[in-house]
């Protein structure tokens, strides 16, 4: 088995938390690449070769720029927290019928005591929610499939902000009420740091997308996309 990240990968990340800076980041660049982008695209390479056992119209990416790799640098344009860099490594395998990370699809992420997988839409464009809903409502039994087996239960929470009370043309007395509020459609596991060095790390990840593949399957169909 291929061993990806390293303890360097922790170690920098912590670094960096503390020192979240240009010129301290441009003096560790070759840290950087060392231990948190060319692991993370060998790990997003050995991912792709498995990545239909999830499904066909998923993607793995390898590219440096623009691939399922996110940029370590933040979006500041509209932030009062000015710091320049991300404080952990996030990969993306997205559907191939989304443009960005709207679209459902897995992710992994990379932090100290923070590190999970996890898969679904993220908020959702309007549209795209309302189908979802729709869906919950008139396949009610299949959603309850699609987020109640046994393992799924044992493996994954469902994460994401919600509405405070039922959306606008949905009835607040249905019995899935608490699922038709969520503006997020995620499900995630917590990975502890010996998971996330363990070899194998990219069989872990398909195992955990085989595991998510109802629920992703249920939003696909809901949403009009292959999966």
């Amino acid at each position: 088995m291929t061993d990806f990240f390293g303890r360097g990968t922790f170690r920098f990340l912590r670094d960096l938390a503390e020192n979240n800076d240009r010129e301290w980041f441009t003096a560790n660049r070759d840290r950087y690449e060392a231990e948190l982008r060319d692991p993370a695209l060998r790990l997003i390479l050995a991912v792709g070769e498995r990545l239909d056992r999830v499904s066909p119209h998923l993607r793995a990416d390898p590219r440096g720029n623009g691939g399922s790799l996110f940029r370590i640098f933040r979006d500041v344009r509209f932030s009062r927290d000015k710091r320049p860099y991300k404080t952990h490594v996030g990969v993306q395998f997205r559907h191939a019928a989304g443009k960005d990370a709207h679209a459902p699809g897995l992710y992994l992420h990379v932090e100290p005591k923070a590190s999970f997988f996890g898969f679904g839409m993220w908020r959702p464009p309007a549209p795209a929610l309302k189908a979802i809903r729709t869906r919950i409502v008139e396949d009610s039994d299949g959603w309850r499939a699609a987020i109640g087996g046994r393992r799924f239960v044992e493996t994954f929470d469902l994460d994401g902000d919600t509405l405070t009370r039922a959306p606008r043309g949905f009835d607040p007395e249905h019995p899935l009420v608490d699922d038709l509020r969520r503006k997020d459609f995620v499900g995630r596991c917590s990975l502890t740091e010996k998971e996330v060095l363990a070899p194998g790390l990219d069989r872990r990840i398909v195992e955990l997308g085989e595991l998510a593949r109802p629920m992703m399957a249920f939003l696909c169909d809901a949403t009009g996309v292959p999966f």
